[in-house]
C-alpha cells in the first residue's frame, strides 16, 4: 500500500500542538510539525481561551506540513472538554470561549440545583458533578448575559468550533459531547428534559455524531492555495477518549491513567456504570472512541506542579520540571499528604501558597523547598489514584491486574513509581503520545486503513512503553493513605 498521511491537532490546557502521522501498513511514525502555548487571556474580569490564536496555529501547521511533506489525507483535531462556542444566525463566533476555570461559573452548580437535584442531574448524565462542566457555564450566561443565548442559533465544542469554519459543517462528536452533562446516554442524545427544566435553549444543540466519520472537506477559502480533498474526520475529540483509545493493553483487567495537567483515572465499559454508589464516588461516565464508556474520575493531576513551577517563575526562582522531580526525589518522605482534588487548589491565586495553608489548617507541617512541596504533590496523587482504583473496582466488581499510564505524565518517572509502590500494581508507562496516537488512529479507521481490534497491538509494534514493579514494603504508603483517607472525610 502507499503510505497513509495523517494530520492530528492535540490541543491540551497549557499548550498545543501539530502532527503527522505516516502509517505504512506495519508501524505508524509521528513527526511533530508545530508546538505552541496555548495561554488563556483575562479580558474584563472574564478568562477566556485564545480561539483565534489556536485557530491560526491550527492552520499554519497544516500550511507547514504541506508545503513540506505534501497534503495529508485526513485531518483530526482533539482538545479538552466541556469549553464552547455559541454561533448567531450569521454563523458567526458571538463571545471568545470562556475558559473552564473562570470564576464566573462559582455558585451556578447551586443554582441549577435549585431547578434540578443533583441526584436527578447525575442520574441522567451520568456526569460528576464539576462546576467547570459544560451545564453550569451555560446557567451562567443564562443567569448573567441571557442576550447571548438570545442570538445563540449553534452551540459548538470546542474542537467541533475549529471543524466549522474549517469545513462549515456544524456537529457535536460523541466523546465530547458526553462531557457536558447535556447527554442522556439512556436516550443515545441531548438530554431535552434537563434543558428544558434550565430554561436552556435546545434548538442550539447540532446532531451527534460519532467517531469514524468523514464530515466534510477543508474550505479552498479556508487554506488558500491548499488542497480541498483533505477529509476532516471525527476522532475521539475529547483528548482523554483518544489517549485512552491508544492504550496497548493485552487484557481487559486493566486500569488506565491519561496523565497531565489532569489525571484521568478509569476503567472501560460497554455501558455506563450510573448508580447510587457511583454518584456518591462522584465517577463520571464519557464516551469512548468505540462507542463505550470511559467510567472515570477526574484528578487535579500535574497542574498542581505547573502552578508551583509558574510560581516559582515568577519570583526568580526558576526550576524546570526535571529540576523539580530530583528534588523531590532527594526530600524526605511523607512530609504532609494533600487531597487533591480539594477546592483549594482548584484555581488559587498562589499553588505554593495553597499547599502552605491546607497543610497548616489540617495540622501537618508547613512544606518551604521547593522538593519537599513537589514530593508532597507526587506522593499526594499516587494516594489518590489508590482511592479511585479502589473504588473503581468496588463498582464493576473486578479485580484490576495492572495501571497503564499513558500521556506526558510517562516521563515523570519518579511519579510512575510512586503510582505503582501506592497501588500494590505494575505499572505500563507509555506512549507519551497517546492522544495524538488515538486520534490518529481513528483516522486510520475511518479511511478503512486500520479496524479497531488492531489498535493496541499496532502501538505495541510502533512505541516504547516501561514497566515499574511496586516496592514490597508498603507500610508508608498504608499509613499516608489512611492520612488521605482522613483528610477527604
Amino acid at each position: 500500500m502507499s503510505q497513509w498521511q495523517g494530520f492530528a491537532v492535540d490541543l491540551g490546557a497549557s499548550n498545543g500542538r501539530t502532527v503527522l502521522g505516516e502509517y505504512d501498513g506495519t508501524k505508524l511514525a509521528l513527526s511533530e510539525v508545530s508546538r505552541f502555548a496555548n495561554v488563556p487571556v483575562n479580558l474584563g474580569g472574564t478568562l477566556y481561551w485564545n480561539f483565534l490564536g489556536l485557530y491560526h496555529e491550527v492552520l499554519a501547521g497544516l500550511a507547514k506540513t504541506s508545503s513540506e511533506r505534501g497534503t495529508p489525507d485526513t485531518f483530526g483535531i482533539d482538545s479538552w472538554a466541556v469549553d464552547f462556542g455559541l454561533l448567531n444566525a450569521n454563523g458567526d463566533l458571538i463571545l471568545n470561549p470562556r475558559h473552564y476555570r473562570d470564576h464566573h461559573n462559582d455558585g451556578m452548580m447551586d443554582e441549577v440545583f435549585k431547578l434540578i437535584p443533583p441526584e436527578s442531574v447525575y442520574g441522567r448524565t451520568g456526569i460528576q458533578l464539576m462546576q467547570i462542566n459544560s451545564i453550569y457555564q451555560l446557567m451562567y450566561l443564562r443567569l448573567h448575559k441571557a442576550w447571548v443565548l438570545e442570538q445563540a442559533r449553534d452551540f459548538l465544542l470546542f474542537p467541533d468550533l475549529i471543524n466549522y469554519f474549517l469545513t462549515g459543517v456544524k456537529i457535536a462528536e460523541f466523546t465530547n459531547a458526553t462531557t457536558t452533562q447535556l447527554f442522556n446516554p439512556s436516550l443515545g442524545t441531548w438530554d431535552g428534559e434537563l434543558l428544558g427544566a434550565l430554561d436552556l435553549p435546545t434548538e442550539i444543540f447540532p446532531p451527534i455524531v460519532t467517531p469514524f466519520h468523514v464530515i466534510g472537506t477543508i474550505r479552498d477559502e479556508v487554506f488558500p492555495g491548499g488542497d480541498s480533498t483533505i477529509k476532516v474526520v471525527t476522532v475521539g475529540e475529547h483528548d482523554t477518549a483518544s489517549a485512552v483509545f491508544a492504550v496497548p493493553h493485552l487484557s481487559q483487567d486493566y486500569v488506565y491513567i491519561s496523565s497531565g495537567t489532569w489525571s484521568l483515572v478509569g476503567i472501560m465499559s460497554d455501558k455506563p456504570l450510573i448508580t447510587e454508589t457511583t454518584r456518591s464516588y462522584n465517577f463520571t461516565n464519557e464516551g469512548g472512541v468505540n462507542g463505550d464508556y470511559r467510567v472515570l474520575k477526574n484528578v487535579m493531576g500535574l497542574w498542581l506542579l505547573q502552578e508551583v513551577k509558574r510560581m516559582l517563575d515568577r519570583t526568580g526562582h526558576a526550576l524546570g520540571y526535571s529540576e523539580l522531580t530530583q528534588l523531590a526525589a532527594e526530600s524526605k518522605p511523607f512530609q504532609g499528604v494533600l487531597d487533591p482534588d480539594a477546592p483549594d487548589f482548584l484555581a488559587p491565586e498562589n499553588m505554593i501558597e495553597a499547599i502552605q495553608n491546607y497543610c497548616l489548617k489540617t495540622g501537618q507541617p508547613r512544606p518551604n523547598a521547593p522538593g519537599a512541596i513537589s514530593r508532597t504533590i507526587f506522593e499526594s496523587l499516587a494516594l489518590k489514584y489508590r482511592y479511585v482504583i479502589e473504588k473503581l473496582e468496588q463498582v464493576s466488581g473486578c479485580s484490576l491486574k495492572a495501571i497503564h499510564i499513558v500521556g506526558g505524565g510517562v516521563h515523570n518517572e519518579l511519579l510512575c513509581q510512586m503510582t505503582a509502590d501506592a497501588t500494590g500494581k505494575p505499572v505500563i508507562a507509555g506512549p507519551a503520545e497517546a492522544t495524538v496516537i488515538g486520534n490518529l488512529c481513528a483516522q486510520l479507521i475511518a479511511t478503512r486503513e486500520l479496524k479497531v481490534a488492531e489498535v493496541p497491538q499496532l502501538v505495541r509494534n510502533s512505541f516504547s512503553t516501561k514497566e515499574y514493579t511496586p516496592q514490597k514494603d508498603r507500610s508508608q504508603w498504608d499509613e499516608g493513605y489512611r492520612k488521605l483517607v482522613e483528610l477527604m472525610a
